[in-house]
């Protein structure tokens, strides 16, 4: 494949002395130089799929043709910044020009690109939105040629908000071009590929290229039980020896733990003259540190070190090859395990390590659980929202604007032709054209629809082009440096201690007014509370979870106490002769209360508990243990299934009332609480709760009970 591919493309392979293409590489110059397919490019991590993508396209494209040629699209302005130089790097080759476009990039650089446009262009989703209704002449001058558009990390994007937000962007630029251009999409952890395609605009004309070669892997299990609040001594004693000579990132789940880790193991280090390379990563820590951090890890090649992160350093950021990947209790999607796998052993020939450490047996089990999954190839799919009325209602709002007005049936052909929105019935988007006008987001003056005087405070607000939400935030300073941002909380006094940026301040003053925390070195603190709480868990997690606690054989990959807890964990379940691990569930009868273990799905299980507090029972559910504890005995069980199934029969009406009664039901999305009331229902039943699933459970479930004496 190399010789069909231009000569100054050949040049810099030669130059970089590549001995061979890697096989993603091969079979995408193959099929973008020979044909106008759309591709989704899955391999995984580091095996080379931003170069796979750009070598055949630079080769392919004419530069010299009035427009931007190529747009790449991240989800994170920091691997913007950072594929940047590396595409600009191969683009120097052709003497062609690469622009980075994000609130943080140079304006002399974007402006020249709109007089002259021209080259490659990196933008996040946000971005693009932001270009396309305020400056959309600038769009239509930008685009209007383009022949390649590129989705990093495309996994990121599938079954989120972002993405259907992305599909509806791409539609709009389609819209802006004087022909069809071509989308490639790269993820190393894709789970559904129909969707993936579905991201492209038209699946039937586009092509999965898969290379399935995989890492070889050493992984480890050990066990530190959890006494309080805070890690155990003995697990950051462990953590430390286990990682001191290494280059290190350790994964927890939120980012208060990951301070936590990066201050604890700099006290340790500091006690027995260790190094000092000791850092904390996470969105809350100011952006020049992150750089810093990221430039340390990627150029440094003699010391070790550590950097306690949350998925800041999950996706595509090159840091180099770590020696090992940490990962402090369980994760919530094999997806995220294998990105963060995939951050360890990344050059040829190399090993990739984990070591996982649970402080809970649910814990242990579950990362046991996605480590099995991960080792079969599974991933989860998304949860697809086939008509996502809220972003639709966003994306009417940032119609309107682009277009400086429109009728109603100009609205609804631009939204009936967004291949995001191809589910969406007339009678739904009249329903939020309707609801747009009573609130006054939109208004119709001669039978053309403006925006409102309401609507003009949310369309000039800089949070329009997002459809995630940010939590308000204190930036926290040293004499005027800026160390962070974090969101507000009853903790953040004066004089009161708080760890950020693997350091730990004294707080000497706080400014609400300015939003700003003064903040001077201190001894000891507090990590800071972070708003957030776990993502979804996937039913195949647990019901391999409980798969693995009926079984018998052991675990090679568990150190001693992680065998002793597991088989312990074991004997509790013994007696439960559970047969179908798809319809058996255990229930534990105990000094008159009944618990029935689901081991199904974050979002069923969410379902569940609704509907046993609608029949008045409360349900003591625990999401960690996928447990809920009634009042009663099998029988009572039995009885409040047939009620919960009753129930689901006017679920609607129970919708609405929650919606009415308890508004804040709807903090799952940015833009739905704009929506009318029905569309708000069947919105919470879609991306919320999962009624059929739950339906399909109460119906199958088979109940397993064991008495406790």
């Amino acid at each position: 494949m190399f010789e069909l591919l231009s000569e100054p493309v050949r040049k810099y392979i030669r130059d970089k002395r590549w001995e061979s293409l890697r096989p993603i590489q091969a079979a995408a110059i193959e099929k973008i130089m020979t044909t106008s397919l759309n591709l989704i490019l899955a391999s995984r991590t580091a095996s080379g799929k931003t170069e796979a993508a750009f070598l055949p396209i630079l080769s392919k494209v004419d530069f010299a043709q009035p427009s931007v040629q190529v747009l790449y699209i991240s989800p994170l302005i920091a691997l913007i910044n950072d594929q940047f130089t590396r595409i600009e790097d191969l683009c120097a080759y052709l003497d062609v020009s690469v622009t980075k476009w994000h609130g943080e990039a140079s304006q002399a650089r974007k402006k020249n690109l709109v007089k002259n446009p021209n080259g490659v262009l990196l933008i996040t989703p946000e971005s693009l939105e932001a270009m396309l209704v305020n400056a959309p002449y600038n769009a239509k001058t930008l685009f209007s040629g383009l022949k390649y558009v590129v989705i990093d990390e495309i996994h990121s994007f599938i079954g989120a908000d972002r993405g259907i937000q992305l599909k509806s962007i791409l539609s709009r630029l389609q819209y802006l071009n004087t022909h069809t251009f071509v989308v490639v999409g790269l993820s190393a952890t894709i789970g559904d590929y129909t969707e993936a395609k579905k991201m492209t605009g038209d699946p039937d004309h586009t092509k999965v290229l898969l290379d399935r070669t995989a890492k070889e892997m050493e992984a480890n299990f050990k066990y530190f039980k959890m006494e309080a609040a805070d890690l155990p001594l003995a697990l950051m004693k462990d953590l430390y020896l286990n990682t001191m000579a290494n280059k290190v990132l350790i994964f927890p789940n939120s980012r208060g733990r990951a301070e936590e880790i990066a201050v604890k193991l700099k006290k340790i280090s500091d006690k027995v003259n260790g190094h000092s390379n000791y850092f904390s990563h996470h969105s809350s820590i100011d952006k020049e540190l992150r750089e810093y951090i990221e430039h340390f890890a990627k150029t440094n090649v003699r010391f070790p070190f550590a950097i306690s992160c949350t998925s800041t350093l999950e996706l595509g950021i090159d840091i180099g090859s770590v020696d090992k990947v940490v990962q402090v209790d369980a994760t919530y999607s094999i997806s995220s395990l294998i990105q963060r796998i995939g951050r360890s052993g990344r050059r040829d020939g190399e090993v990739s390590k984990l070591l996982f450490y649970a402080t809970d047996k649910w814990n242990l089990l579950q990362s046991l659980a996605c480590f099995d999954l991960y080792k079969e190839g599974f991933i989860e799919p998304v949860n697809v929202i086939r008509q996502p009325f809220d972003i639709l209602l966003h994306q009417m709002l940032a119609y309107v604007k682009q277009l400086s007005g429109c009728t109603r049936a100009m609205l609804w052909e631009r939204v009936r032709e967004n291949y995001a929105f191809d589910q969406v019935a007339e009678q739904d988007f009249d329903a939020i054209l309707t609801q747009l006008l009573e609130k006054d987001l939109l208004e119709l003056i001669g039978g053309e629809l403006i925006i409102g005087v309401e609507g003009e405070w949310v369309v000039n607000n800089k949070d329009f082009y997002s459809v995630f939400k940010t939590e308000p935030a204190y930036k926290v300073l040293n004499y005027d440096k800026p160390i962070g941002e974090i969101p507000f909380s009853p903790q953040l006094n004066e004089d009161e201690n708080l760890l950020l940026a693997a350091r730990i301040w004294k707080i000497i003053e706080v400014d609400h007014t300015a939003k700003k925390i003064s903040v001077i070195p201190a001894k000891d603190g507090k990590k800071p509370i972070f708003s957030g709480s776990g993502a979804d868990l996937h039913p195949k997690i647990r019901e391999r979870m409980l798969q693995l606690l009926t079984e018998s054989e052991e675990i090679p990959e568990l150190d001693e106490t992680s065998i002793d807890i597991l088989r312990e964990f074991r004997s509790e379940f013994r007696n439960y002769r559970i047969e179908s691990l798809e319809d058996d569930r255990p229930a534990l009868l105990k000094e008159g209360t009944i618990q029935l273990y689901s081991f199904h799905g974050t979002r069923v299980n969410k379902s569940l508990h609704f509907l046993f507090d609608l029949i008045g029972q409360e349900s003591n559910y625990l999401e960690q243990t996928s447990s809920f504890t009634f009042t009663g005995g099998k029988a009572e069980l039995l009885s409040f299934i047939a009620e919960a199934i009753q129930i689901l029969e006017d679920i609607d009406f129970h919708l609405e009332n929650i919606v009415l009664t308890k508004p804040s039901i709807m903090e799952f999305s940015k833009w739905g609480h704009f929506l009318p009331l029905q569309l708000k229902c069947r919105l919470l039943n879609d991306k919320y709760f999962d009624f059929y699933g739950a339906r399909d459970f109460l119906d199958r479930v088979s109940l397993v009970v064991i008495e406790f004496e």
